[in-house]
């Protein structure tokens, strides 16, 4: 896996989880930090699993440059009117208390940005890239935790978090075209 497929798959986790972040926050108080740390890796390991098989189906049933029409998706997240009021379900089980916030607050984001992410790779890639966000999402958590209590953290992402969350979501999508092989296929129509 290249250098560029590093910094694309870190720039889409940190994107994409970006206002699970705040969430983090709160659960971090809340529950033990390993509770948070393995629901958080277990729901990242389900939505990415999701993501990759469905991506997999899709390229055994189309051309691989035609799957680059599923940039369309991170550019969406990118413009929509986002209307996050999910609140999280009351659990017994702290693990499963985070691995359902996380199913319920960012599914439908995660399912639609990896998915065109990850409909190119093949399995030995894919469980590189498992291990690898696993590992990016419990440095997650620790970072948020050593940081969650700075008053001028939760202020910049207050008040910039959704703005560099759409720009992540953006260029997550023009980068999906290119690498498809879209823009070079309908340039190469004209």
């Amino acid at each position: 896996m290249s250098l560029m497929n590093y910094w694309l798959l870190t720039l889409t986790f940190l994107s994409v989880n970006l206002d699970f972040f705040f969430m983090l926050l709160f659960l971090l108080k809340r529950y033990s930090r390993g509770a948070v740390i393995l629901g958080y890796v277990l729901g990242v390991t389900v939505l990415m699993t999701l993501s990759f098989a469905i991506g997999k189906t899709l390229a055994l049933l189309v051309p691989e440059w035609t799957l680059g029409v599923l940039g369309v998706l991170p550019l969406y997240m990118a413009l929509r009117q986002d209307n996050d009021s999910d609140q999280p379900r009351t659990q017994t089980s702290a693990v499963a208390s985070v691995f359902l916030t996380y199913l319920s607050v960012c599914a439908g984001c995660n399912l639609s940005i990896f998915l065109p992410v990850l409909a190119g790779e093949t399995l030995a890639h894919f469980g590189v890239t498992l291990v690898y966000i696993a590992l990016l999402a419990v440095a997650v958590v620790l970072v948020i935790n050593l940081i969650g209590r700075l008053p001028q953290v939760a202020a910049m992402m207050k008040a910039h978090g959704e703005t560099l969350m759409r720009v992540c979501y953006a260029a997550v999508g023009l980068w999906v075209f290119w690498d498809s092989g879209l823009i070079s296929h309908l340039l190469a129509l004209v």
